[in-house]
């Protein structure tokens, strides 16, 4: 879709008016009495996110006119505007829609509407090769009749292309995006600036990475760890801030086997690492004046005859040791090294890893928010306000020592699973055990957000991008110079 700006009403097959809640008076058009009269009948009001269609004749011509409810009238409001614009006209037959606003809007605003209407426009289409016509997407452009938008688009496309991009490889099925093709897909990255770092399985077996590689022996397919590097100070700032991504690019458990039903769906146990992948293209592509540091371990978790097994002890870099109670508590166990390796490489301040990591989130959850935990108040703190204002919410969920004990072993130093509550808490208490001492760390249990089953206000059924806003908006208000 082509976003678009014009201080004068375009040509356009369609015309959408962004309407305040309380109201739909003043339109500039000649049947302004009728379309108002017919939104008040179908009981459009302008509240955040309605929307009301008609056609009207203007101009010598028969239009398409879209009322979207901006509600109050916050930045947010608009988004879901924009985004009610492309859910209805998408595939409705309009493909030029020109978008004015009632009584105004400040540039700001008005770019957060084009990017609501960009983020609900993303589909994936690559495998579809007979798709009946009326389902095809016909918008092609957005134009905002508002003039000064320009600097705001700019750094909100940036955004809306790092949420494409996670959605893109969150989307993949796992024979196509698996740890080798993920990290051919971030390749292009660095034509934006980032400094990528790839480490292959020899590699991370001389750094003793037994804990990741465990999980990864059962597949043909190879481990990687890619490091993603953007540095927008200049070498002003000595240490980033680090990102970690879970990247399970699939999940079936491995001996510890998941049930048949559903088991489609874990393509998207990668889905830390793409919004880790993804928010490293929007800050690389606003050039944001931050030092900040992706890294994400990529393995896929298979149950050959050379699966990692229950029971079996593993060697952590760290050199911590665990025993593997259930193979499908994989994802600590890539993490974990992981964390390690980039305390190590970058003796950051601060780390915040993204994972799908547990189911029992989603049961805690469901999909509203996703969980957070933390050995700081004011890391957790700053993260709550950036998901809020972001719109990728967060709740906190505590780590105490009465659930560390939950994953003492008889036998190494922890276990990767404890008992059968608690699942989403033991998993951040496993992880914190690789933390090193004063460095403020973050645990975000994303497993309920990377994935939606109906259309959101955003976005599409399928991949949400959950995370690559949230990471942007911290970077933005806590880590930029």
């Amino acid at each position: 879709m082509d976003i678009q700006f014009s201080p004068t009403r375009p040509d356009a097959d369609t015309l959408a008016f962004a309407v305040p809640k309380g109201g739909v008076d003043g339109l500039p058009l000649s049947a302004a009495s009728t379309l108002a009269a017919g939104a008040t009948a179908s009981r459009f009001t302008g509240e955040t996110g309605t929307s009301f269609e008609s056609f009207v004749e203007e101009g010598g011509k028969t239009v398409r006119v879209l009322l979207l409810g901006v509600g109050a009238g916050s930045e947010q409001d608009y988004e879901k505007a924009g985004a009610a614009l492309t859910a209805k006209l998408n595939v409705s037959g309009a493909v030029h829609a020109a978008v004015e606003f009632v009584g105004g809007a400040s540039a700001e605003k008005a770019a957060h509407l084009a990017f609501g209407a960009q983020l609900r426009g993303w589909r994936i289409d690559t495998y579809r090769t007979r798709q009946p016509e009326k389902a095809k997407p016909t918008l092609k452009t957005v134009t905002l009749v508002a003039t000064g938008v320009e600097a705001a688009w700019e750094k909100l496309s940036a955004i809306a292309a790092g949420v494409a991009f996670t959605r893109e490889l969150v989307s993949e099925p796992a024979n196509i995006l698996y740890p080798e093709s993920f990290v051919e897909r971030c390749r292009p990255l660095e034509q934006l600036g980032i400094k990528i770092t790839v480490l292959d399985k020899a590699a991370m077996e001389e750094l003793g990475m037994g804990s990741l590689l465990g999980v990864a022996q059962g597949s043909v397919r190879e481990a990687r760890l890619i490091a993603m590097e953007w540095d927008g100070t200049n070498g002003a700032t000595e240490k980033p801030v680090v990102f970690v991504g879970k990247g399970v690019t699939f999940d079936t458990g491995g001996i510890s086997l998941k049930p048949g039903a559903g088991m489609e769906d874990m393509k998207w146990d990668m889905g830390g690492a793409g919004a880790v992948a993804g928010a490293m293209k929007a800050l690389a592509g606003r050039k944001a004046k931050a030092r900040v540091v992706g890294i994400c371990g990529l393995v896929e978790n298979m149950p050959d005859g050379n699966a990692q097994r229950p029971g079996d002890v593993v060697t952590s870099m760290s050199g911590q040791t665990i025993e593997v109670i259930n193979t499908d508590a994989e994802g600590r166990l890539v993490l974990c090294d992981a964390l390690t390796w980039a305390q190590r490489t970058y003796q950051p301040e601060v780390v915040i890893d993204l994972a799908t990591l547990t189911g029992a989130m989603i049961v805690a959850l469901g999909h509203e928010y996703a969980g957070l935990f933390a050995n700081d108040d004011g890391l957790a703190n700053d993260l709550i306000a950036a998901g809020q204002a972001a719109g990728d919410p967060l709740w906190r969920f505590p780590l105490l020592p009465a659930y560390d004990k939950l994953i003492d072993s008889p036998i190494a130093d922890m276990k990767n699973m404890g008992a059968r509550y608690a699942g989403s808490i033991t998993a951040a208490q496993f992880l914190k055990r690789f933390i090193e001492d004063g460095v403020k760390w973050a645990h975000l249990d994303i497993a309920g957000m990377v994935w939606a089953d109906k259309p959101g206000a955003t976005w599409d059924k399928g991949a949400t991008g959950y995370g690559v806003r949230l990471i942007d908006r911290l970077v933005a208000d806590k880590f930029e110079n």
